[in-house]
Order: C-alpha cells, then structure tokens, then sequence
C-alpha cells in the first residue's frame, strides 16, 4: 500500500461501484414476502445507498452503475439528485431493464427477491475516476454477473497497483449467484488486501452452514485483509486489522426498532467516512454504529433527515 496516495489526496474522493435499484418494500414488518400486500417503491441498491450515506456525511463519492433507459431508471436518477449524488458516471442501456428487488420489511434479517437486468451490464471504468479516488468500493452482489464481475476487477486491479484502498461489502446471496459459490471471486477479492464487511447472515449464506460468531471469527482471522469487520446486529461488531486480534464493540441502543433495512449500508458509510480521514479504526467503529443507529430509527434514506452527521 503506498500511504502517499492516501496524504496526496485532498478531496478524498470515494468510487462505487455496483447495483442501482429499484427497490419496493412491504410497508408493514413481514416475516417473509409470501405475506406481503403492498410495497412502497424507493431508491435502492447497497452501493447507491452507500454513496447517498457518504455524500449526507460530508464526503465526496461518485457512483457509478447501469440503469434502464426508463421509467424506473428516470426515478433512481431523480432520486440521486435529491441526494447530492452526480449522475454523470450512470450507464443507461435502452435495451435493458432497470433492476427491480421486492424487500419485505422487518426488524431481524429481511426477505428479497431481485429481479435483474440492467445492474449486471456494468462496462469498463473510466480511468480518470480510479485516478481520483482514494478508495474504491464495491459489493458481492454487483460482483456475482458478468460483465459488471470483470470490470470491477480489472478497476479493483489498477486501483490496488496505484496503492489505493479497496473496499468490500461482502453482501452474499446464494440466489443472486446461482450455481457460482462465489469462492473465486472472494478469493481474488483478498488478494487485494481489502476493507471486507461481512455479516454474520452473509457468512451463514456463503458458507452454506449455520456459524457461531466464533467460528465465524476464526475463519475470518484467517484472511489477508487491511480492516475486517464482522457485523452481528444486536450483538454489534467483531473487527480486527492486520496482525491484530479482534475486538468487539456492542451495537448502540435504540429508542425504537423501525427497520433494519439499509443499517449495514449506514454502518459501512460510518466506518468508511472516518476511515478516509486516517481517523483510528476504534474511532472508525464508533461512527459507524452510531449512523446504524441512526438508520434503524428511521423509515426513510438518511439523506432525506434535516439533521446533518459529521462527527
């Protein structure tokens, strides 16, 4: 890692790539979408929500991704001009549809079902942008279809060359990956030395099993990773760095549970909006849980609160 890219970079611009969705939740908490009735239609797609977190927190991030060239595609660009977002970077197919994923709504882990087209067309990335960046992020869900699966590599390669952070949210569905475990990608993945979020419900899916948070922790500790955290909802987080042991922080209290949907994408923006300034990894981890609270409290995208966060 060549730290002086990180002290050359005054803006510390932050680059994400992945899934921009259409997402429609059940307005009421649902076990499960076989008892869904109505859904109420937002922006969605852990990388867009990660990018309207970041730019809420006071960092510059540009997004990229791949949209249908209509109607749904015209409401996600919309809504990422509500959010501050720069559209420039969005690819637009007019032959492909904008992805669609049904969430049904509760307060533990919550039921989906992606319907997807345009997300998965994700072409090469502009290489001025990997040069302006301090930190590039991505998810495992954009990185399970190709072509968005070589391009993201081939951007994650140069990035990592250029001694830039890379940044994993290692969101990990059997359904969305098919007959790929996933294993080869996630491999090569670490081969870039990453910032890797992963939750104890990720680490059930990839591994086909059930885990206890100490057998997670002892698969995990085996990896070669910069920074990795453990998210256990409830139970907060597990997370350690290079050659360090892990550590735990308690998830912060709640006055009320309305949705956990969207916590793990506020949490990561948390951990990444200080990480980028060189603040402590504790210091990281404490931002981080306080913006997961601050989600779990409330219906709506972070960026439409009136209050803005910046500590």
């Amino acid at each position: 890692m060549k730290d002086s890219a990180i002290n050359n970079a005054s803006k510390q611009n932050i680059l994400v790539i992945g899934e921009l969705l259409a997402d429609l939740i059940s307005e009421n908490n649902i076990a499960s979408l076989a008892f869904a009735s109505n859904f109420i239609i937002s922006q969605g797609g852990s990388p867009a929500n990660l990018s309207a977190n970041l730019k809420w927190l006071g960092n510059p991030a540009e997004m990229v991704a791949c949209i249908g060239e209509d109607g749904l595609g015209d409401y996600l660009v919309k809504e990422l001009k509500i959010a501050g977002l720069n559209t420039k970077y969005l690819q637009r197919l007019p032959d492909r549809q904008t992805s669609i994923v049904l969430v049904g709504k509760n307060t533990d882990t919550p039921d989906f079902m992606a319907y997807r087209d345009a997300d998965m067309q994700i072409g090469p990335i502009d290489e001025e942008l990997i040069k302006s960046a301090v930190l590039l992020h991505t998810t495992a869900f954009a990185l399970s279809k190709e072509p968005a699966k070589s391009h993201i590599i081939e951007a994650f390669a140069k990035a990592y060359r250029a001694g830039k952070y890379i940044s994993v949210d290692w969101n990990y569905a059997p359904a969305i990956w098919g007959e790929d475990n996933g294993q080869g990608i996630f491999n090569k993945i670490t081969d870039f030395s990453p910032l890797l979020k992963i939750s104890t419900d990720d680490m059930e899916r990839f591994f086909g099993k059930n885990m206890s948070i100490a057998e997670s922790l002892d698969v995990l500790g085996k990896l070669t990773a910069r920074v990795i955290c453990l998210t256990c909802g409830k139970e907060g987080v597990w997370y350690k760095t290079e050659n360090t042991p892990w550590k735990h922080k308690p998830a912060l209290p709640t006055t009320t549970v309305i949705s956990v949907t969207g916590a793990g994408d506020a949490f990561w923006a948390g951990f990444l909006s200080h990480f980028v300034q060189k603040e402590s990894i504790e210091s990281c981890i404490n931002h981080a849980l306080c913006i997961a609270q601050k989600k779990i409290e409330r219906a709506d995208a972070l960026y439409k609160s009136q209050h803005f966060i910046n500590s």
